[in-house]
């Protein structure tokens, strides 16, 4: 206790209830598909921008393609990136919220991952009884729209829909969903978490994956802040997406409640968030559970002791993610040591001038074998932080570190030109295909190193590739022998001139070793016929003044 709902969601407790007001504002005025509003904080005579969407209760805008198919948002992201407000308030360096109310939150949601991905703005969201899509999201105990994604499309699901629409426009109210509505939709989402918990205990039951194989369970999962209102004015903070999960429905389980009447509140309480929310942020009564379930708090929520288990267990699997990553700490050590022995092989290739990876595929130097060993070694070790990324078995910001994407990077760039050289040393492409054919061989770990590079400068899938160059060159070379497709050639081998140019020259991020007089490509080069050179005189100048550094 002790701290405010505010302190734990990384939000000023001034912004929520009139960030709710105005979500649920916007939500009743459809025609408009956002609403602005400046909010004043006192105590540092700050101001806050709010920006909330409206949403839709049409059942086709829920759910484009059954059973849990995806739908297309419109242009809301293209608009709202002109709107003149957050301009103004990305350029007076103003704090951003983006809130939503019921289906204004997804797009709220997926309006700050759209301008975190795009812009240099860094918007907070919040949102109220949103279905699942996930970040700050205020719930009630039994609101099923939060639930209503972990259960396929249905015609429960149209009269749950429809039923808020003709609430919401204040026309003919449609009548409630008939009865049964809720034990169908809790039904198909106590799935979602029942699979969810065995995975968390450790159970590997290979009926598990039989069954779902009949069964499709929802894809949608939470992410993100939840905040559940308890019904007594206590709100209950949750970080871990595995124990929201469990407590979103074990939470709502009937338990000896009456059916009709949780039915019923079901369907009140989506309605209900800002009466609720003005009494909470009143009383100021919090627990986190980041610190471990609290007694007290899990009989506010009145969970099972079933549910404590499950908690238990998510709980420990995130210790365990925590444990992982101290593992990886000292995974880390040993990848640097290694990584400093492959440049020096690198430095020691280039005295010979020969280069690195013509030296390693030729293998007749000690280095080389060295080489091979640490190639061998970094593999294991990647490839094992690579299934604990499939198994989400390491925290959700592993793939953001600073110093794992520039390990990752210097990895890549440094041993993948290895892994390439062995490949077609061997012939591999003969039984294979070639390295970068669509999935092809390549190793996914390079895959995985590269798109997180990419992700932080916010640059294209597959835009750095330089440690495919010499893929690229051998393709290029094979390619030419059995003159395919010449036309598609030359304009491959005009890009991979470009791209090169780029690489050494701008970015840094290609070695100059490839410019070496012995070097495979210059030899490569020099033998192509004039009409397939772009960017000839340029590279020419590389080489030559490669060659007078040498």
């Amino acid at each position: 206790m002790g701290e405010t709902v505010g302190n734990l969601i990384g939000l000023n407790d001034e912004v929520i209830h009139p960030a709710a007001t105005l979500a649920v504002e916007a939500h009743n005025s459809p025609s408009k598909q956002f609403l602005v509003k400046k909010i004043k904080i006192r105590h540092d005579l700050s101001s806050v921008v709010v920006l909330a969407f409206s949403g839709s209760m049409l059942p086709e805008d829920w759910f484009g393609q059954p059973p849990f198919g995806k739908t297309e948002i419109d242009n809301v992201l293209d608009k709202l990136s002109h709107a003149k407000e957050l301009k103004e308030a990305i350029e007076k360096m103003k704090q951003v919220v983006f809130a939503g109310y019921s289906s204004g939150g997804p797009i709220a949601i997926l309006a700050t991952l759209y301008f975190l991905e795009n812009q240099t703005l860094s918007p907070r969201c919040l949102t109220f009884g949103s279905p699942l899509v996930g970040d700050r999201i205020f719930l009630m105990k039994y609101d099923i729209i939060p639930r209503i994604m972990l259960s396929p499309s249905s015609t429960e699901h149209k009269q749950i829909l429809n039923y808020f629409k003709s609430k919401f426009d204040k026309k003919n109210i449609n009548p409630a969903p008939q009865s049964g509505f809720y034990l169908t939709v809790m039904g198909n989402a106590s799935s979602v978490a029942s699979y969810e918990a065995c995975h968390l205990m450790g159970c590997r039951n290979p009926s598990l994956d039989i069954i779902k194989s009949f069964i499709e369970l929802s894809p949608y999962r939470p992410s993100g802040t939840y905040v559940f209102c308890t019904g007594n004015g206590n709100l209950v903070v949750v970080k871990n997406p595995n124990a929201v999960l469990q407590i979103l429905i074990h939470c709502a389980e009937l338990g000896e409640s009456n059916t009709a009447q949780v039915e019923k509140s079901s369907l009140h309480e989506h309605s209900a968030y800002l009466s609720e929310l003005k009494e909470c942020l009143g009383m100021q009564a919090v627990v986190s559970l980041d610190g471990g379930p609290a007694t007290a708090t899990l009989n506010d929520l009145g969970l099972s002791p079933q549910a404590m288990l499950c908690l238990q267990a998510a709980e420990e699997f995130e210790n365990r993610r925590s444990r992982n990553l101290e593992k990886i700490r000292k995974y880390l050590e040993k990848i640097e040591v290694e990584l400093k022995m492959l440049r020096k092989c690198k430095e020691n290739a280039q005295i010979r001038r020969l280069g690195y990876y013509d030296s390693f595929k030729l293998q007749n130097e000690d280095d080389d074998f060295h080489a091979n060993v640490s190639r061998l070694e970094l593999a294991g070790i990647w490839d094992e932080i690579k299934e604990m990324l499939k198994e989400f078995e390491l925290p959700d910001d592993f793939e953001k570190k600073p110093q794992i994407i520039d390990l990752g990077t210097e990895y890549r760039c440094l041993v993948e030109p290895l892994d390439i050289a062995n490949f077609y040393r061997h012939s591999k492409d003969k039984e294979t295909g070639a390295y970068v054919i669509g999935e092809g061989p390549r190793p996914k770990r390079y895959r995985f190193t590269q798109r997180w590079l990419e992700h932080r400068e916010k640059k294209p899938f597959e835009s750095r590739s330089e440690s495919l160059f010499w893929a690229d060159v051998e393709r290029l070379g094979i390619d030419i022998k059995k003159k395919k497709n010449l036309p598609e050639i030359k304009d491959r081998i005009h890009q991979l001139g470009r791209n090169m140019i780029t690489w050494i020259d701008v970015d840094k991020s290609l070695d100059d070793d490839v410019l070496l007089e012995n070097s495979t490509f210059v030899k490569w080069w020099r033998d192509l016929p004039l009409e397939c050179k772009s960017e000839s005189d340029r590279i020419e100048n590389l080489i030559r003044g490669k060659a007078a550094r040498v």
